[in-house]
């Protein structure tokens, strides 16, 4: 059965890295199988029609494809509509009523262990705080992004997952576009 999905691609266009248009990058999801789809910005952000099966596939299927075409490797991480919709419902900073600007979510493509989960620090990053809900930590960083600790290498190191952070204005136009 054919559903809408996102997929965010980690580290694409930025600083002058990684260079791929993204509708190149569209061409490809076409290519896997994929309709309707449609990206958000340059970094990135695709959503898309696809069953299950295909769905399933994606992350490796286009990192390969990449890889192959522009010659570098792209972390991706995908979810379905519904889950998007969770992890807009799900924002305990927004339940708090912190300030939108300063809240951002980064996305895990697996639920990390118990284990791993204890090996976070909530000092990391003073004045930055973070909650996990299953496959999504969602952040607080009152004085900007660019000045926390909590970075996707932190989380990938700790947790053992690959991990990628959009803002929470990207996050609900991803839940948008992808019906919500």
């Amino acid at each position: 059965m054919a559903g809408t999905h996102v997929a965010l691609l980690r580290g694409l266009n930025l600083g002058g890295s990684n260079r791929l248009p993204m509708k190149e990058l569209a061409a490809l999801f076409v290519d896997a199988g994929c309709r309707e789809v449609v990206t958000y910005i340059q970094s990135g952000n695709v959503v898309f029609q696809a069953g299950d099966a295909v769905a399933a596939r994606i992350p490796a299927q286009i990192r390969e494809a990449i890889a192959a075409r522009y010659g570098f490797q792209v972390p991706i991480v995908t979810r379905a509509a519904a889950e998007m919709a969770q992890v807009v419902q799900s924002n305990p900073f927004l339940q708090e009523g912190a300030d939108p600007a300063a809240l951002h979510v980064v996305f895990l493509a697996e639920a990390p262990d118990a284990a791993r989960v204890e090996s976070l620090d909530p000092h990391h990053s003073p004045t930055d705080r973070f909650i996990l809900r299953g496959r999504e930590l969602y952040l607080h960083c009152p004085n900007g992004l660019a000045r926390t600790k909590l970075t996707n290498d932190y989380f990938d190191r700790r947790l053992g997952t690959i991990s990628t952070m959009r803002n929470w204005r990207t996050v609900l136009k991803l839940h948008e576009l992808a019906g919500g």
